[in-house]
This record gives C-alpha cells, structure tokens and sequence, in this order.
C-alpha cells in the first residue's frame, strides 16, 4: 500500500491528506486548480516537506514526524514526470534517458532498450530536445523517470501544456505503461477525460482534504460530488465489454449487465474490456418504450435519486443494469419535463442515448475482473 497521513500548512492554504493507495495500477488525484493536488504530490516526492504525519511506500516509511524519519528526495525511488518535459538541452534524448539509469545505480528495473521500445522513442535516440515536438519531450521525460527504476512514478498534469493531437499522441504511452509495466502510477489531473481512460483509482482532492475515494465508475455516478468532478460536463461511467462489430454500418456493440450500447466502429478486438463516459446531458428520458426514433439505444432502468434544487434543470440517477448488478446512468433534463413526465424515485422509465454522442474521448480501458 502507499499510505499518506500528513498536514501542512503553505501560506494560507492547509493540506490535511489521510488515505491508503494500492501500489499497482493509476492512482488519479482529481481537482480543481489550487485544491491541493500538486502540494500532496510534492510532499509524497519529498519536494514539501510536512508540518506532520507520515508517509510510507510498500511499507517503507519516507516521512515521520514522530520517528524523526525524512528520506532526501534522490533516496525515495519515485520517479517525478512534470507538466514541462525538463529535460537538459545540452543532452540527446539519450544522455537524458542515460540520466535516468545512472541515478538507478545497481537497482533492477526495466532495461534501456525496454524503455526505448515501449515508449517507441528508438528513432529520436541522436536528437537533442529543441529538435522535439511536446509529446516526444514528454515521451523522453517519462523514459528517463522510468529508467531510474521507481518503486512509484508521479505524473503532475503530464498532459497539460500539450494540444489534444499531442495529448492523443501520449496517453496510448501511459496505457502501455500500466498495462506492461506493472508499475504504480499517482497521476494528477483535472481533465476528466484522461481520468477516465487512465484511472484505476480515483481520489477527489478539495480544498486540501481527501472529499471522496474509490472506483471512477463508483464516484462519477454520485450525485453529491457533481461540484467536484465537474458539473457541466458530468455523466456517469459504465464498464463494458466490446461484443460485436456491424460492419455494413460502422457500428460496434458493447455489452454491459442488461444490455448493449451502439456506438461508432471501434477498431478494437472483440473481448476489449471498455469504460465508456456517458454524459448526463446526452441522455433522454421516456415513460414508455419508444418506436419509431432514429436513436438507437434504448434502455429499460428505474429512477434512483432525483436532485431537483438546481433551478430549472433536474438531475436524475438510473440503474438500468440487473438486480444483481446495478449499473448507474446519469440523465439532466428541465424542470418542465420533469413535472410533466410526473418522475420520481423507483418509477420504471427508459433512458435513450443517441450512438453519434460518442467520440474518442468517451472511451478508455479497464482491467476486465468481471465478464459482461
């Protein structure tokens, strides 16, 4: 486990951070700017040194204030990849990655042509980082953490200062990088759409306390932390499993407990394991089965819980998966509609949501523990 139990206290601001992270996987921290992220990032790399607490890897104790323990930063084994890529100008791509394994020392880890060929940086080797775009800067940056061979990396907003063509460019890296390496990642973001794709684990940082913990699926579904996982573009988060592909239309099935989603041609194998992000305002409500509609998915569910104090829009929790296994959707529609349709708690309705509201960013994969 990794586990942060610290206080500090950083001008007029007050980080007060007490949870426990499995040490495998992506571990996101989510928040707004200024909620604290960074600072528990920093303190976890040994850059903010606490007022208080404790911090242990593995069991390793990096910070305690009670047993007077303070491992340097060059001694804790985490690897550090920041918003700006900071590699040395007066190096190639690879003086930098060399870099990297010389502060390894002896320590096993993943090879120099390992590292190469999964971040597939092989024909960048003789370059120098003026002549880099931002995602290969970035790619070099992660190479060259990675081959200090870290008992933990930290990604601080790795993507930010980067355009969606580069941002898509890096997160396949990342992917590969949970899925091959096997190596735990704290990954700061507050972009939801990168959680999503990435995230095993999700922590809400607000106001520099830990506000909520768990699955993505679990925390984006809630209703209550809409203020902080982002109420304009908030929808809920389904596991699926890609079933079947329609070629004479360009469509794929996805398969979820209690039905199929239609979307547009994935060019995936079938069995892929698949969160898809469906967003609250993309979902229409009906009390009947509809016919004759150009949508095409269309799903029995129940209402759950109403959030009816929003002014003129209504926010509404459904379960259209199976008694066994539950699966949450989120749908927002007016006030009116809401009245009229006369919804509440534990009434049967049918939630429709048009395929073409898809795009890549709704996509991202998961590790398949359960078999739609």
């Amino acid at each position: 486990m990794i586990e942060i139990a610290i206080e500090k206290r950083l001008g007029a601001f007050s980080l007060d951070a007490r949870f426990a992270a499995p040490d495998s996987g992506i571990t996101a921290l989510f928040g707004r700017s200024g909620a604290g992220k960074t600072s528990l990032v920093n303190a976890l790399a040994g850059l903010i040194r606490p007022d208080r607490g404790r911090i242990a890897v593995a069991g390793v104790p990096l910070f305690d204030s009670e047993r007077g323990i303070d491992v340097p930063p060059e001694k804790r084994r985490l690897g550090y990849v920041f918003q700006e890529g900071r590699l040395f100008p007066h190096y190639s791509v690879r003086g930098n990655l060399l870099y990297g394994r010389k502060r390894a020392g002896d320590t096993d880890g993943p090879s120099f042509d390992t590292i190469v060929a999964l971040l597939g940086i092989a024909d960048l080797l003789e370059r120098r980082p003026a002549d880099l775009s931002g995602g290969e800067k970035q790619r070099v940056a992660i190479g060259r953490a990675l081959l200090a061979s870290p008992r933990l990396l930290l990604m601080d907003e790795p993507l930010a200062s980067l355009d969606a063509t580069r941002k898509a460019e890096i997160l396949p890296f990342i992917e590969r990088l949970r899925d091959e390496l096997k190596l735990p990642v704290f990954y700061v973001s507050h972009e939801m759409d990168e959680i999503i794709r990435l995230a095993d684990l999700l922590v809400l940082v607000d106001q520099g306390k830990i506000a909520a913990m768990g699955e993505v699926e679990d925390l984006t579904s809630r209703l209550d932390l809409w203020p902080l996982t982002g109420r304009y573009e908030a929808g809920a988060v389904i596991r699926t499993t890609l079933r079947g592909h329609d070629t004479s239309y360009g469509l794929s099935e996805l398969a979820f407990p209690g039905g199929r989603l239609r979307v547009t041609k994935l060019d995936l194998p079938l069995g892929t394991p698949l969160r898809v992000r469906i967003r609250a305002r993309d979902v229409v409500i009906a009390t009947e089965r509809p016919t004759h509609l150009s949508i095409r998915n269309a799903f029995a569910g129940t209402i759950v819980e109403i959030q009816a104090d929003r002014g003129p829009q209504v926010d509404l929790k459904l379960d259209i998966g199976t008694a066994e296994r539950p699966v949450m959707l989120l749908a927002r529609i007016t006030l009116r509609a809401f009245q009229e349709l006369q919804l509440a708690p534990g009434k049967q309705i049918f939630a429709l949501v048009k395929t073409v509201s898809f795009d890549r960013h709704s996509f991202g994969r998961h590790i398949d523990n359960e078999v739609c």
